[in-house]
């Protein structure tokens, strides 16, 4: 079976060393707590030949679409956060060139400047060949609704490539009010990957919603991760209380979601929000991912092995939706 992955991350430690360390510091980034056994997530995420092979083949994983993980040039103003993504870019493109059946890309761009981003973005798919590109949540406190952006959405339109929002780490004001006062790891994973990144992009789909962004670019194509980063249980909610309130908007909150989104399984490996997810989305909206190397490729294929769906549905899952929404060359 084929099995296509597509939150699934690496970096480049000689091109993210470039980063100033205070502006690492300033965005939020602490140190993780090392697993008690076997590699940490950062020891494996820069390897992109045969050791991320072996553990992809382990599980039967056929494709890893990859994408930086932070921190990167969103962190860097200018010319050398320019420079920086296109060099993350052409290191990636270097490595999925190597083994070209089975790894993929999703472009990093130059956050911090808003029309840089839009010719990265063209470059990466043109003469790259990738599929999209990956965004880190929030840059200087501006989600992708900010008008300055609205040339990159039109870029992503143009090229007919998703836009993969990602969870980020809050910005600082936010941090120091919701996510201070705790036992300092604790407060760590709250923000991060405990519930703040999840609950921040499902704010970041809305806010795209709410703004008018999605009617102002209805091709627009958007991946979330993490079944859904929490709004399948909360659309129908949202079409409720909001409905006094948008008629400044052309199409209901969830029909501009449903319409516009797709949502993939990274790190979620139970069956309750899968469910939620199959019946707020639809099978045709899904597709599979680890979140590799934060979550194991084992992991992952676990859950494949436990869940029931129709063959039908099963391919659509593990590589149909994903082959069709990123047009990825089937050898």
């Amino acid at each position: 079976m084929r099995v296509v992955a597509l939150e699934e991350h690496f970096t480049a430690p000689a091109i993210a060393g470039r980063i100033d360390r205070d502006a690492i510091q300033r965005r939020g980034y602490r140190p993780r707590r090392a697993p008690p056994s076997g590699p940490s997530p950062l020891e494996l995420a820069p390897d992109l030949g045969a050791g991320r092979l072996r553990l992809m083949d382990e599980s039967g994983i056929t494709v890893q679409v990859l994408s930086n993980t932070g921190p990167g040039p969103d962190l860097v103003p200018g010319a050398a956060g320019v420079d920086m993504a296109k060099a993350m870019n052409n290191h990636l493109a270097e490595g999925v060139s190597r083994n070209p059946g089975r790894l993929a890309g999703f472009a990093v761009l130059p956050m911090c400047e808003p029309d840089a981003a839009a010719v990265e973005l063209t470059r990466a798919v043109e003469t790259l060949g990738f599929h999209g590109a990956l965004i880190n949540g929030t840059t200087n406190g501006k989600f992708l609704d900010d008008p300055s952006y609205d040339g990159l959405l039109s870029q992503a339109e143009a090229l007919e490539v998703p836009i993969y929002i990602h969870p980020h780490l809050a910005p600082e004001a936010v941090r120091d009010a919701y996510y201070s006062g705790l036992e300092p790891g604790a407060g760590r994973v709250l923000e991060a990957a405990g519930w703040g990144w999840h609950s921040e992009t499902a704010l970041h789909v809305l806010r795209m919603v709410l703004s008018g962004t999605l009617d102002r670019h209805p091709r627009l194509k958007l991946i979330i991760g993490h079944m859904g980063e929490m709004l399948p249980f909360m659309m129908a909610r949202a079409d409720d209380v909001f409905k006094l309130d948008i008629d400044h908007l052309q199409r209901p909150i969830s029909r501009q979601i449903l319409d516009q989104v797709w949502i993939t399984t990274a790190g979620i490996f139970t069956e309750p929000p899968f469910l939620t997810a199959l019946l707020t989305f639809g099978i045709d909206r899904i597709m599979f991912s680890v979140d590799y190397p934060y979550a194991s490729n084992t992991q992952g294929r676990a859950f494949l092995d436990k869940i029931s769906l129709a063959p039908a549905d099963m391919a659509k899952l593990t590589h149909g939706n994903a082959d069709a929404l990123l047009k990825l060359k089937i050898s």
